[in-house]
């Protein structure tokens, strides 16, 4: 038995959320819905304008880890904090939550821990107005070769392409995951970010993944056919498990060939943070657990839907109770 049956690489970023109004969004020039990187100062201007701040531990993949320690896996983070207040604030956060995070905050240097600022519309939609500080200069050198040989699944943060540096330590994490038996898969993270690296990111699924999970957008981004379904052909032809979630219109997953497709039961969400995050923390429980794909979508359906009932991107329920509720588990 490893060490870990899932570790983790991508930004260590703390969330600081709070509710908006739509008319602020456009007072302040925030674009509605979407993630935007923001340099320092316009960080220190948006966090200014936040009231009732709410503050977590954040981060795309750490999210997703923090869902799979509320059922209980064995996790390990793969993230690159400073040595200032945010940054111990993180570090201690995530071993309270029961991560292991393997990399010690950072001493020296100008950039501070990052943030995202999130504001959450009435509506539940989230806008993400991300300063990425010293989290994204996370390179091969922050990747431990015994940790990452120790996973029996590994999780990258599509995020982490914007840099060489990130892609490096990508290929360095996977490539050892896999040499010691286990798997390597990559969340898409963000169209926007495939349109920046689209045939890396082709050439990294088709390489080095076992498995692919993304949103419709995200999926369509890679290969932007005529539709979804041609998309998907596409990328299961070059990977052996893609898993495509579709809001309201279910889950479609593709592995070896063979297409399942899990409905979800539609909800008005308090907010949408966290949903895609928590969807790959059920998901992956089923893989690691050994269930098989209608189960993992089930799974992943069942953590998205209590995550978007309340504000932020963490689970506030016990999973494992709903996954026995729902008859997943005994």
């Amino acid at each position: 038995m490893k060490k870990y049956q899932v570790v983790g690489i991508g930004n260590a970023i703390v969330d600081v959320l709070t509710r908006a109004e739509d008319t602020f969004l456009e007072m302040m020039g925030i674009q509605k819905g979407i993630m935007q990187l923001v340099e320092k100062d316009r960080a220190q201007v948006l966090y200014g304008a936040m009231e009732s701040r709410v503050q977590a531990p954040g981060g795309s993949v750490a999210n997703t880890l923090a869902g799979l320690g509320n059922l209980g896996l064995r996790t390990a983070f793969i993230g690159r904090v400073h040595d200032d207040a945010l940054g111990r604030f993180y570090a201690s956060a995530m071993e309270k939550d029961g991560t292991d995070f393997v990399n010690a905050p950072v001493p020296g240097g100008d950039l501070p821990t990052s943030r995202s600022m999130i504001f959450v519309s009435p509506d539940g939609e989230r806008s993400m107005n991300t300063y990425l500080g010293i989290s994204a200069e996370l390179g091969p050198e922050d990747v431990s070769e015994d940790v990452a040989a120790e996973a029996e699944i590994v999780f990258l943060e599509g995020y982490l392409f914007d840099k060489p540096k990130g892609k490096e330590a990508f290929i360095r994490t996977a490539r050892t995951c896999r040499a010691a038996g286990g798997k390597a898969g990559i969340a898409i993270s963000d169209p926007f970010c495939v349109e920046r690296h689209r045939e890396d990111f082709i050439k990294l699924i088709q390489n080095e993944m076992d498995y692919v999970i993304g949103n419709e957008d995200e999926i369509r981004s890679l290969f932007q056919d005529q539709d979804l379904d041609a998309d998907l052909a596409r990328v299961a032809a070059i990977c052996p498990l893609v898993v495509c979630t579709r809001s309201g219109d279910g889950v479609t997953i593709v592995h070896n060939g063979v297409r399942t497709d899990v409905p979800v039961k539609k909800v008005i969400p308090v907010d949408a943070t966290g949903a895609g995050d928590q969807f790959a923390a059920g998901f992956l429980y089923g893989l690691a657990t050994g269930r098989d794909m209608e189960t993992c979508g089930r799974m992943g359906t069942i953590c998205a839907g209590e995550v978007i009932s309340h504000m932020g991107p963490r689970p506030e329920a016990n999973i494992a109770s709903l996954f026995r509720h729902a008859e997943l588990i005994g």
